[in-house]
């Protein structure tokens, strides 16, 4: 067992247990599973709508290296400035010479996934450079330390107690206040970050093809002032974010929205198109988009786990997963989690180490039922378990076992060989690592096979 895989289990055992993680987890939960039915009214046809938009996804993802090179060709052509970025190194690397270049001391971030997958605001504290997240949740989290717990929410695992707790031991609150005091003191102090800051640091939504620009979507219009007010701006995305049309958003901002939060349309949805103009007065001076790729070109690469790169990131499949809401964001020790982290994680970072998380599924195809762009997400995460094994990325004890299981079910006289106890015996101390998380095999005295001959013999 990997290091990785070792650390999952551990992890999700704890978490499992712990019945006040649950209590909350299924409360904010609940309020999505509220919300999301009354926001899918807005179609007309929503199967249709999730059709279209796994086809607009397909168009992008087949033409990907013609998409990127017309989004750069019309993002330079206004003045923006489009890096290239093969690994996450390379990425931080670029930033780091950008603030060197405006002795940059302070960066507001809005909330990007990306930037946590390069963990950025680690590389920038290592390096002098004051990196405030300045999404609501994402603060709170910054504040206790932690990596988002859920790809939309990222405080969803704590509670509004919680919360005042952590406010009143980090900034010295009163620990009784209120949600709506409480974002008022982050408010506060999230404003003043931003008069100081030099550069601003946005993900994006979707990348624009035919426009040259970036679309960012959310709730709190954080995004808006960390791309608008500092003299700088850098968006960082990942490859697969790209999109034909500017059309296109007319179909996949209410998906998104909806999917994601339950609302009709999210509050800000912003379309980013390069640095200001000559006669504008709001926006940077200057403006970068990295493309990266870290990995996603692996996906590409395979034709049946290509689908995985559709993905908007609305959250759907970790709320609707049940492993997800048992064992929750952090066990699974890696940036993306529920399904669609579990089946891109290990092509992102190699399967040897992580394709335990394509096992972490009860394979009930949930996710894929709620996925906004239909990905065939249960599919999926079988073929990662199938390549794990036609890349030998299984024990030899494991081979075997599975060999000699298989061996017994084309041969009915091996599964009627000795008696029910003595093949308890044998496989429950044969193969431990099936009895180390789960209760001991119990076989009957005899098989279907034995009891149906005896049966038919007494008739004769």
């Amino acid at each position: 067992m990997t290091e990785q895989a070792s650390t999952f289990i551990a992890k999700s055992t704890i978490k499992a247990a712990d019945l006040e993680h649950r209590r909350t987890i299924n409360h904010n939960i609940g309020k999505y599973n509220a919300a999301v039915p009354a926001g899918k009214l807005q179609f007309y046809d929503l199967n249709l709508a999730r059709e279209r938009a796994k086809n607009v996804k397909w168009r992008a993802i087949e033409t990907l290296d013609q998409q990127l090179e017309e989004f750069e060709r019309q993002f330079t052509a206004r003045g923006g400035k489009v890096i290239w970025a093969e690994t996450a190194e390379q990425a931080l690397n670029e930033i780091l010479m950008i603030c060197k270049a405006r002795a940059c001391k302070t960066i507001v971030k809005s909330k990007s996934m990306v930037t946590e997958e390069i963990h950025l605001n680690a590389f920038l504290q290592k390096n002098g450079i004051e990196s405030i997240e300045t999404d609501l949740g994402e603060y709170i989290q910054q504040l206790d330390g932690e990596a988002p717990y859920h790809i939309v929410t990222p405080a969803m695992h704590k509670s509004k107690e919680d919360i005042a707790k952590l406010f009143a031991e980090k900034l010295g609150t009163d620990s009784k206040l209120n949600p709506e005091q409480l974002t008022l003191v982050a408010r506060n102090i999230l404003r003043e970050k931003y008069t100081q800051a030099e550069i601003g640091i946005t993900g994006a939504n979707f990348l624009i093809g035919d426009i040259g620009a970036i679309a960012i979507t959310e709730n709190e219009g954080n995004a808006r002032l960390s791309c608008a007010w500092p003299p700088v701006h850098i968006a960082i995305a990942g490859i697969e974010k790209m999109i034909p049309s500017f059309l296109d958003l007319g179909l996949f901002w209410p998906l998104l929205s909806t999917f994601g939060t339950g609302q009709r349309v999210t509050v800000y949805n912003t379309i980013v198109s390069g640095p200001k103009q000559a006669g504008e007065t709001d926006g940077p001076e200057e403006m970068y988009v990295i493309l990266l790729d870290n990995g996603r070109t692996n996906l590409l690469a395979n034709a049946k786990t290509r689908e995985a790169l559709y993905c908007i990131r609305c959250g759907a499949c970790l709320n609707a997963c049940p492993v997800y809401k048992n064992i929750g964001g952090h066990s699974y020790n890696t940036t993306y989690s529920g399904p669609i982290g579990s089946i891109i994680t290990p092509h992102l970072k190699g399967l040897d180490e992580w394709k335990h998380l394509s096992y972490a599924s009860s394979l009930c195809g949930n996710c894929t039922e709620v996925c906004a762009v239909k990905i065939n997400l249960h599919e999926l995460l079988l073929e990662n378990r199938y390549e794990a094994v036609e890349q030998h990325n299984t024990s030899f004890a494991e081979r075997v076992a599975w060999k000699g299981w298989k061996q017994a079910m084309l041969h009915r006289e091996m599964m009627n060989m000795g008696n029910g106890k003595l093949k308890s015996w044998f496989v429950n101390k044969m193969f431990k690592g099936w009895t180390a998380h789960r209760s001991a095999l119990h076989f009957p005295p005899k098989t279907f096979n034995e009891m149906w001959k005896a049966q038919h013999a007494e008739k004769k």
